[in-house]
């Protein structure tokens, strides 16, 4: 490999709380962790647990183990100063910051930025990418475990708008969308060493979305959403599992709830991922019910949708049917996410914390709390608290 590649291996995996928010949109990339309890359910200045400062520019959305709460941050001119910084979560002090300079093309459109995805990690190490195609591993202390310049490996793997898709884990297989209109690909790195398992060729296309993770019989599977459609593979192999090829946004991500999948795809399309083998069975498909730039969200029997005219709308899982729709302060550049108190959480570009309450016939906005900083991220929870970031600040939000 050309890549600069340092490497030390761990024999045991720590244990891992089923309280952590380790990924974008927690657990599977679904918004919704239902153990995660004790949720505020309302809002105001008084909410606010603390306030840290953060260098740079950054959109990735914190990453939760334990006690510890992990984001990263791009600086410099040209953002080629890449941030991983760890805090406390519960008091927001700083425990350690790790700095490292970028080896691709830290180009992206101003409203993004080079720190755009969210880490993820698999209890003992956290794994960050950058829209320079740089992938760092450490461990919770901040030691360096390895480290990849992927630009150094595949040259042309990038676009003059940035990339944005965030690496999820599955099994033991780290997997990331590398997916731009030149040099595109997705691949699966070894946990302990970052070498590649296995590299597949992606459409040409710039795409932002981010892999999902589904369950199919007792089996983990990764849906890589693209301009064509979406492909389901083995983890550890990068097999094909299922390929659904009637197109899909690149931009919100498909979220996946049991063996259902619900894609992106000519409004919104559901799909039943059999074990057996079979092709994906079309459960429905709704037009109208379009996502906009925030990726869907399932709880229980509802599917929550979020259009670009920041309409909520609620419908029901199997038929596609509408229960109801309320509007919302718009727009919104991040996702909507949930845990087990009937409660979702959105923010807006201008700040505003929002708390819908879903426990009645219709959804109400239950309150909302202006942070008074833009924020296009995506909010990350732990028992009692929501942890919001903008580029220079992250906020704890819990029960007064």
């Amino acid at each position: 490999m050309k890549s600069f590649l340092l490497c030390l291996s761990f024999l045991t995996l720590a244990s891992i709380s089923q309280a952590d928010w380790l990924s974008f949109r927690g657990p599977q990339g679904s918004g919704y962790a239902e153990e995660i309890k004790s949720l505020p359910k309302s809002l105001s200045n008084e909410s606010i647990s603390w306030k840290a400062a953060l260098p740079g520019r950054g959109l990735s959305s914190p990453v939760i183990v334990g006690d510890k709460l992990f984001v990263t941050a791009a600086s410099g001119p040209d953002q080629k100063q890449l941030h991983i910084l760890c805090f406390n979560r519960n008091s927001g002090e700083p425990i350690w910051e790790r700095r490292f300079w970028a080896t691709g093309r830290t180009m992206a459109h101003k409203k993004t930025n080079v720190a755009a995805p969210t880490p993820a990690s698999d209890g003992e190490r956290v794994y960050a990418l950058y829209s320079s195609n740089d992938l760092i591993c450490v461990d919770l202390e901040g030691n360096l475990i390895w480290l990849r310049g992927l630009t150094l490996d595949y040259p042309n793997a990038s676009n003059s708008l940035g990339m944005a898709s965030s690496p999820i884990i599955a099994g033991d297989t780290l997997v990331a969308q590398i997916e731009n209109d030149s040099e595109s690909f997705a691949a699966g790195f070894d946990l302990l060493t970052g070498e590649n398992k296995w590299k597949l060729d992606r459409p040409k296309a710039a795409n932002w979305t981010s892999p999902t993770v589904l369950k199919v019989g007792d089996d983990e599977v990764v849906a890589l959403q693209s301009s064509k459609g979406v492909l389901g593979v083995v983890p550890a192999t990068g097999s094909p599992i299922f390929n659904f090829e009637k197109g899909a946004s690149t931009v919100p991500s498909s979220v996946a709830s049991g063996d259902r999948l619900y894609i992106p795809s000519n409004g919104l399309t559901v799909l039943t991922i059999a074990d057996d083998g079979s092709e994906p069975s079309e459960i429905w498909n709704e037009s109208t019910q379009r996502p906009g730039t925030a990726s869907p969200l399932v709880i229980d029997d509802t599917l929550y949708l979020l259009n670009n005219a920041g309409v909520l709308t609620a419908s029901n899982i199997d038929t596609g049917e509408r229960r109801w729709r309320i509007r919302l302060k718009g727009p919104f550049s991040g996702s909507p996410v949930a845990g087990r108190d009937p409660f979702l959480y959105i923010v807006n570009e201008a700040g505003i914390v929002q708390v819908v309450d879903l426990s009645g016939e219709e959804g109400i906005v239950a309150s909302e709390l202006e942070l008074g900083e833009t924020i296009l991220s995506t909010p990350s929870l732990s028992d009692g608290a929501i942890y919001v970031r903008s580029d220079s600040s992250l906020w704890k939000l819990s029960k007064r």
